[in-house]
């Protein structure tokens, strides 16, 4: 495990993403949607309620089960994952192929204060931290992974959006220690919409 001075920069791997992107649907909340924003957005992006911990997964599987013709993306960190740790059982049972699930995992509550999460580097030194990837796998995912730099990413990023799924993949990221509160995306209802009128045209 990798310390958090090694960690990959959360805007920089946000960024490899964006680059690489072509019709998925990416889903971001809480710390990633507020720099997720930072990019010039795409009709088939839906940044969540900023306040929306631990549901970005489960909004991921409602449209992976929807749309099964597009891949859908969703972003979530360790600390929102821990608030809904179950939905990764109720993924592999509805087993995806189009689903991935990429975890932001920076080991704190970071938009609450950077409070220490269960999955925090310093835990996981002396064997008592979370595994992501491996528990994803024992709940049945297709392919799992844990990634621990930006070149390794820049690698398997095209792979991750088009593997058979469900996939989970697991990249350490940075804290972020300037502005780090989350940020509304605005006009919520209207991205909403546009959501719902840019999946209606395929």
């Amino acid at each position: 495990m990798s310390d958090t001075n090694s960690r990959m920069d959360l805007v920089a791997a946000l960024r490899v993403l964006h680059k690489v992107r072509t019709d998925e649907v990416i889903i971001t909340s809480m710390g990633n949607g507020r720099e997720w924003q930072q990019f010039a957005q795409h009709p088939l992006d839906f940044v969540h309620v900023p306040s929306s911990m631990g549901q970005t997964q489960s909004w991921g599987l409602g449209l992976a089960l929807a749309q099964p013709s597009r891949r859908i993306v969703a972003c979530c960190g360790d600390g929102s994952l821990l608030m809904n740790l179950g939905s990764l059982v109720t993924i592999a049972n509805a087993a995806p192929s189009n689903f991935t699930l990429l975890v932001f995992d920076n080991g704190v509550y970071e938009v609450t204060g950077g409070q220490p999460t269960p999955a925090s580097t310093a835990r996981r030194l002396v064997g008592q931290g979370v595994n992501f990837a491996s528990i994803a796998n024992e709940c049945g995912f297709r392919h799992t992974e844990r990634i621990t730099n930006l070149d390794e990413w820049k690698n398997r990023v095209d792979t991750l959006l088009n593997l058979l799924g469900p996939v989970c993949a697991v990249l350490e990221v940075a804290p972020q220690t300037e502005n780090y509160s989350v940020r509304s995306p605005g006009r919520p209802k209207e991205r909403v919409k546009e959501l719902a009128a840019s999946l209606k045209s395929k």
